[in-house]
């Protein structure tokens, strides 16, 4: 009771070429009699660089201004700013807090509006964008609304449930199925939308404290092995290099692993774990040795490095299983003994000259036995390395010395990571690995014409692990140029490999997001690439920086990036965010105050994603909202058909066996797209004529056109599987659209599939609370739209969807003519007045009785002319002829029915 309430809390992203825009909105009410203090706190990730930052309480608003830093930095009420980056202040790695306070007066709201950038990395192969989801209360209008535009198509999109450790796995937990529940995704070949729009009920269920976690998407683009993918907007490029299908090189490697005191229990435990699976990882062609240090130095194979062969892997893991925590931390000797080992090896063997050759250093601790001052061991790491091969540095726990170890991997073309102390290290360890463990290229450099570009970043790397990317930006010099020339030299285990191609630089509509239908009304800046560069530029002088040892270029560095990050309006570790009022009659802030023109976006995707039911709409109405069609199979199972231009339906029964799969749609020829429906069986209910009931318990949907895919069904979880397999539970609203299929999921009720905008069927799921002994939990299939289907489409439904039947009376004089409309309300009025009815079906001639169903739940009642028997003379051949082999037969085989 005693803080103010937080209304709404909405994040609104937009992420153009893997260059993402976050605002973040926060509304909070004090309906309380007195003033009282309202803290905005976002935690953002710390490669993230905040660009703007307002609040408004009452009727005055103050707005952020990028200043550079002074030696001392005073803060007063009217003065925040980020904390520079200290990730190890915090428990989460890679993650860093934005704190806001005010005291909002009685009965009055205050608004914070935060936006941030950053440059997606890609890891294991996909980009990660996460959004930090922890109000820390519950929130009555909370919504996450991301926006995705690559024109280069989106693959491999996936929204994995809420993550609550920050650290990362290698992506792949158990379990890491179903979206957040409330999760909306749509997505054309390059536009996507992603929503996350939970209830209050739902945030309950997910955590009562309002710390629901991280939300995650991952997705990756399509690309092909050439220079990568070159964007040109407004004098700036950005380059994107990531050519897969290469073979893997050869590697060195050599695990110095920390055994000192400090490690006993599960830091040790979780280490030993990890390296168990990374050595049964290592392939035949690479080499390798162990180091384990605390005050002593214990080489496993001395001076030299042994072949992957299963009794080495069997010896290496014995010698690790047998290490044993004692004693300090002597990080120098250990680094020392490495880099020997390797540098030995190297000038000794004749190793192959295109292999890669690695450190990976594992710690808990700082140093405490040798060497302990960090600068002389950076110095003394640097020259025992002398730039011949890679330092990877992973720090496991709170005590370790993080700047120590990101700057000895910086300074050594490596790469470094921190991790918890937590029951899941291993897997950490373990996915760290996995993004340096397969190195495909490795001295890639790449080159522009010098009179064509300038102000270029980094463009030489050592090494091109697998699942990673390097990019590259830069300003051209000549605007009016047509093309821009790329060349991309590297070498892989079989060849060296130059690449060289011109980009056109006269397409502004391919990188122009105005030229994007929905996208013509934005504001703000339509420069992501240029914002893309700067990011990129003050990024590598910071890490210039941290490298260098002389004062005055460090200082001369510093003000670069202060000077480039004051044009940008970036707070960095040397600029700050100073608040100042605007003036009491200003506008209240607005959510795309520093938005790119990406305003569209929405409009765009929004017409993908169906309808969706309102959080907290009832079943009853959630039903209401599908065009319910006659024609369906379901219950017992019941068929109905129904004959629009002849104003009449007919219906039957199928007496299955338990474990037959019927096939109810064939059109796999022409539409490509089949439907068969799989049979329960349970014990008839008591007085009846039947010997057992059978329910619908799988249906399975297969396409083919434009590229194979199919959905499985059951009334718990949906299987969508078009090269990506994808599993949804039933019980969780949800809408996934691939090119040529959308599945909407209504919780506990339907699922509507779309195939290619003109043929849609709806899957009713029955579900028994308490369930008598004859009934199952099963589906129901409707037809609701079959325009797409062709005229030859088969089976049990799909035979008629296209053909007329004539309804016939048999008078008492035996002469037989057919029944004209008015004739039939009569029948209808009156079915017992006419002796016999008869449909007259491809020249067969099928007795029918006048009956009533209620399909639908019974929401819907049908009258219809029921055809006996089985369906007999009804349906082409008999009930054998539908039966499916599995359930993905498409029928292409045999054929027994297609040629009837």
């Amino acid at each position: 009771e005693t803080r103010p309430r937080m209304s709404e809390f909405h994040v609104r992203s937009t992420i153009i070429s893997r260059y993402a825009f976050t605002t973040v909105s926060c509304t909070m009410v004090n309906s309380g009699s007195e003033a009282r203090e309202a803290v905005f706190e976002m935690q953002i990730p710390a490669a993230a660089f905040i660009s703007n930052f307002t609040m408004s309480i009452g009727n005055k608003t103050y707005y952020g201004e990028v200043t550079g830093k002074e030696k001392k930095d005073s803060t007063n009420d009217k003065e925040r700013h980020k904390k520079p980056p200290s990730p190890t202040e915090g428990r989460e790695n890679g993650y860093e807090t934005f704190k806001a306070s005010v005291f909002i007066p009685r009965k009055m709201q205050a608004r914070f509006i935060l936006h941030y950038e950053e440059l997606l990395q890609r890891r294991l192969g996909k980009y990660e964008y996460t959004v930090s989801i922890r109000p820390q209360q519950l929130v009555g209008r909370l919504r996450v609304e991301v926006n995705i535009l690559e024109n280069s198509g989106i693959v491999s999109l996936e929204v994995p449930p809420l993550r609550n450790s920050r650290q990362k796995g290698n992506g792949k937990a158990e379990g890491d199925v179903s979206p957040p529940p409330s999760t909306v995704i749509g997505h054309t070949k390059t536009l996507a939308k992603v929503t996350f729009n939970p209830s209050v009920v739902e945030q309950t269920r997910i955590a009562r404290n309002g710390i629901l976690g991280d939300f995650i998407i991952r997705y990756d683009v399509n690309r092909e092995l050439s220079v990568g993918d070159v964007q040109i907007l407004n004098g700036y490029f950005v380059h994107y290099f990531a050519p897969t299908d290469l073979p893997p090189l050869p590697k060195n490697v050599v695990f110095v692993l920390d055994s000192s005191a400090s490690m006993v229990g599960t830091k040790l435990k979780q280490t030993k774990e990890a390296l168990f699976t990374i050595l049964q990882d290592l392939r035949p062609e690479d080499h390798f040795n162990i180091i384990g240090f605390s005050n002593r130095i214990k080489v496993w194979q001395q001076d030299r490095l042994v072949p992957v062969t299963p009794n080495n892997i069997r010896d290496a893991k014995k010698y690790i299983h047998n290490m044993s925590p004692t004693g300090g931390t002597n990080i120098n000797g250990a680094l020392q003994t490495g880099a020997k080992l390797l540098n030995d090896y190297i000038a000794q063997n004749d190793i192959d000259a295109r292999s890669v050759s690695l450190i990976i250093f594992l710690t808990d601790g700082r140093p405490t036995v040798g060497e302990t001052q960090s600068s002389k061991i950076l110095s003394n790491t640097k020259d025992a390395i002398r730039d011949k091969f890679c330092l990877f540095t992973i720090g496991i726990g709170n005590d370790v010395d993080h700047k120590l170890l990101e700057r000895m991997a910086l300074e050594n073309c490596g790469m470094t990571r921190l991790f918890q102390e937590d029951e899941d290290a291993a897997s950490h360890l373990k996915g760290f690995y996995d993004e340096i463990g397969t190195p495909l290229l490795s001295d890639i450099r790449v080159d522009y014409p010098e009179d064509d570009v300038e102000q270029v970043t980094q463009n030489f790397f050592p090494n091109y692990f697998n699942g990673s990317e390097i990019i590259i930006a830069g300003k051209l010099i000549n605007r009016t140029s047509d093309k821009l020339h790329v060349e991309v030299t590297a070498s892989n285990s079989k060849k060296y490999i130059l690449l060289k191609t011109d980009v056109a630089i006269d397409l502004p509509s391919r990188n122009d997001i105005r030229g994007v239908p929905g996208l013509e009304d934005g504001k703000g800046d339509n420069n992501y690439i240029e914002r893309a560069w700067s990011y990129l530029t003050i990024k590598e002088l910071l890490n210039s920086r941290l490298k260098s040892d002389d004062i005055e270029e460090k200082d001369k560095l510093m003000e670069k990036a202060k000077s480039m990050a004051l044009a940008y309006n970036f707070v960095t570790p040397f600029t700050v965010l100073k608040m100042k009022e605007a003036g009491l009659h200003s506008e209240p802030p607005q959510e795309e105050f520093i938005s790119p023109s990406t305003d569209g976006i929405g409009e765009k995707v929004q017409s993908l994603q169906g309808q969706k039911a309102p959080p907290g709409i009832r079943r009853g109405q959630d039903k209401q909202r599908i065009k319910i069609s006659k024609t369906s199979a379901d219950g017992d199972p019941h068929f109905v058909i129904d004959f629009p231009s002849s104003k009449f339906s007919v219906c039957f029964n199928i007496d299955g066996e338990p474990g037959d799969i019927l096939r109810l749609v064939s059109d796999h020829k022409e539409s490509g797209v089949t439907v068969n429906g799989q049979l329960i069986g349970a014990p008839a209910p008591p007085n009846g004529h039947k010997k057992h009931r059978t329910y619908f318990s799988t249906i399975t949907i297969l396409s083919n056109k434009p590229e194979r895919s199919y959905l499985e069904i059951t009334p718990k979880r949906v299987i969508l599987d078009d090269g990506e397999r994808l599993v949804l539970s039933c019980g969780r609203s949800a809408v996934v659209r691939s090119r040529s299929l959308e599945v909407s999921i209504s919780a506990y009720s339907n699922i509507t599939v779309t195939i290619q905008d003109s043929i849609s069927f709806v899957i009713l799921i029955h579900h028994y609370k308490k369930p008598a002994p004859y009934q199952r939990n099963h589906l129901g299939f409707y037809i609701s739209n079959s325009k797409g289907l062709s005229s030859d489409s088969h089976g049990l439904l799909g035979q008629f969807l296209s053909h007329e039947v004539k309804l016939l009376q048999e008078s008492l004089n035996m002469s037989r003519r057919e029944v004209g409309q008015n004739r039939t309300e009569a029948l209808k009025a009156s079915p017992t007045n006419s002796p016999t009815n008869t449909l007259k079906v491809k020249g067969r001639l099928v007795p029918v009785v006048w009956k009533q169903r209620r399909i639908y739940n019974g929401q819907q009642e049908v009258d219809c002319w029921f055809a006996k028997n089985n369906a007999d003379k009804l349906i082409d051949g008999s009930y054998k002829d539908y039966l499916a082999s599995h359930p993905f037969d498409t029928g292409t085989s045999s054929g027994t029915i297609n040629s009837l």
